[in-house]
């Protein structure tokens, strides 16, 4: 029986998904031939696979499904990381890059940006007309 988990998201390109992994502190690699580990020996393929930094844990993947990266883990053998708080980090790491990267070919230019305390991002930009 296998415990994998499949989380969609609406992560489209990959270049904003390894940004975002690298800002909240992953290793990745990246291949054709990756798959993550899983409860009895089990296994899936994916084409980003996240390495786990504890000992006796199984790794996290995203793998295109479509058009979009859904998530790929056995969460059940995941240590020291919460699937809600990974996934939440790394879609606001994912929409912060993929809305700076839009408004910058759009000619608009970071001004200021600032964090609150429960982690919300603004950002303030201008456009010379």
């Amino acid at each position: 029986m296998s415990h994998f988990s499949r989380i969609r998201t609406q992560m489209v390109e990959k270049e904003f998904l390894l940004k975002a992994l690298e800002d909240a502190g992953y290793a990745y690699e990246e291949g054709e031939n990756l798959q993550v580990k899983g409860f009895g020996g089990n296994k899936a393929p994916v084409a980003i696979r996240v390495k786990s930094k504890k000992l006796l844990s199984y790794d996290i993947g995203f793998q295109k499904q479509g058009d979009t990266y859904e998530c790929v883990a056995d969460w059940w053998g995941i240590r020291g990381i919460d699937h809600k708080e990974f996934m939440q980090t790394v879609q606001q790491r994912y929409a912060y890059h993929a809305t700076r990267a839009k408004l910058e070919a759009q000619g608009f230019d970071l001004v200021e940006e600032t964090q609150e305390e429960g982690g919300r991002i603004h950002l303030r930009l201008r456009r010379m007309a």
